[in-house]
């Protein structure tokens, strides 16, 4: 299901934002047309996308701003006052349950000095209290205490100065995703086919999931960009990439064989989201134990089998622009953007709710040794996208074209899947994703427009 979280009313006076005589130069703000850096018709692609500085910045105003974006888990959240604090591409949010129970999010910042008002990773209160100069806000995000408040003059009300509110948040299936556009179109309209491959992680019993284990963060030299390309679109590196951590978990075996031999299918969608998975009705790779629990012939009535031989397996998938998971990993991650040449990797345990302790241990134990801060697979994608990004900068490197070009022409509505899909070993999820980016570059933002 789709549920919309409500903001509470008065919103509009939480996010008011007096400018008096401001007026921010136009030139302060330069945006460039992107369009000869990405070539979908072709599969080319110019490097200086993942370097540049100044893209970096537009990427911030008109890929991030208007964008879903990923908050938290519904799992983290239980009685008012519990909040988690994230990011927005690099605006600083706090994400927390009102007194009503809605749960809303706000930008971390005082609005007298600018600094956060909420310094802890997670954690319950009843309100943010900035340990500057002490301005205090509620779960509603009114500013409620201010020392010496008798030294503002008469005009000075405090209604005008609560917390900046994000205006839409709203959940699908126990992930919740924020947006600061003020009127975007609803998240289910936005995820699109997507939902049919996220349910199949997402959707296995009435239960729903939780998150186990807290929220591992890390950080990687590297462009955010290579990150969610590569689990939107990227089968073709595992063969390679991780052929020793394949043997390390089927010694006896010859893994290396079997993965070059998968066949499968590559979703693409036209809001830059993409999904990859091998098809083989006994294709599995997690823990035994979690094997062992898993009820297949219930997953086949309540999700069909295309999904359960499919997405539901050993499959990878990103929802535009940094949210990527792994459905028999149980992984969900973020891939927050630190400037063009580092990201933040934040990463969440997903197990069903319905799942007993040992099985959920399991998982997580699973998880940690695979896709963790020290997995055997996650050190060498990390690797690799540091490499990718250390050689980047040179003058001729940065001017040489990156190809995109795997199934090229593939990409059709197979019959079996929802919307357009390709071959498992392709690059059409990564054009997809980069035509996208390059719309969304080359389209002024709300914020733009309000501007003019």
């Amino acid at each position: 299901m789709t549920s919309t979280i409500e903001p509470a009313t008065g919103r509009e006076a939480a996010c008011a934002t007096p400018c008096g005589a401001l007026r921010r130069p136009a030139a302060l703000v330069r945006n460039v047309d992107v369009s000869g850096l990405v070539d979908s018709d072709t599969g080319l692609l110019d490097r200086a996308i993942f370097t540049d500085d100044q893209l970096y910045r537009q990427e911030l105003r008109r890929v991030f701003a208007p964008s879903w974006l990923f908050l938290a888990h519904t799992d983290q959240f239980h009685k008012p006052g519990d909040f988690f604090t994230t990011y927005m591409g690099e605006d600083p949010v706090i994400v927390t349950m009102d007194k009503n129970r809605r749960i809303r999010a706000y930008l971390n910042s005082c609005r007298h000095r600018g600094a956060r008002v909420c310094r802890a990773d997670e954690g319950a209160t009843r309100n943010f209290t900035c340990t500057y100069h002490g301005w205090a806000y509620d779960l509603d995000g009114k500013l409620v205490s201010i020392p010496n408040k008798d030294g503002y003059p008469e005009s000075f009300d405090t209604k005008d100065w609560g917390l900046v509110e994000v205006p839409h948040v709203e959940s699908y299936r126990g992930l919740i995703f924020g947006t600061w556009n003020p009127q975007p179109s609803p998240l289910r309209e936005y995820l699109g086919d997507m939902a049919w491959y996220l349910d199949a992680m997402l959707d296995h019993d009435d239960e729903g999931t939780a998150v186990v284990g807290g929220v591992h963060k890390w950080v990687l030299d590297g462009n955010w960009k290579l990150a969610a390309e590569q689990f939107a679109t990227d089968w073709y590196h595992v063969n390679m990439s991780h052929a020793s951590a394949l043997m390390v978990l089927s010694p006896t075996k010859n893994p290396k064989n079997e993965i070059v031999h998968r066949t499968g299918r590559q979703f693409l969608d036209p809001n830059g989201h993409g999904a990859g998975f091998p098809v083989h009705p006994k294709n599995r790779f997690n823990a035994q134990k979690v094997h062992e629990w898993t009820d297949y012939d219930a997953l086949r009535e309540r999700l069909g089998d295309a999904r359960v031989e499919g997405p539901l397996t050993d499959g990878h998938a990103t929802v535009f622009p940094n949210f990527s998971y792994l459905p028999v990993i149980g992984t969900i991650r973020v891939w927050h953007p630190k400037g063009p040449d580092r990201m933040e990797v934040w990463s969440w345990t997903v197990v069903d709710k319905s799942m007993p302790p040992e099985v959920r241990e399991a998982q997580r134990l699973y998880n940690l040794r695979t896709f963790g801060p020290s997995g055997i697979f996650e050190q060498d994608d990390g690797e690799n996208w540091s490499e990718v990004q250390a050689i980047s900068h040179g003058f001729i490197t940065n001017s040489v074209p990156l190809n995109y070009q795997m199934g090229l022409g593939s990409e059709r509505e197979d019959g079996r899947h929802p919307g357009t899909t390709s071959e498992l070993y392709s690059d059409a999820a990564g054009r997809a994703f980069y035509g996208r980016w390059r719309d969304l570059m080359n389209t002024p933002a709300w914020h733009e427009k309000e501007n003019r």
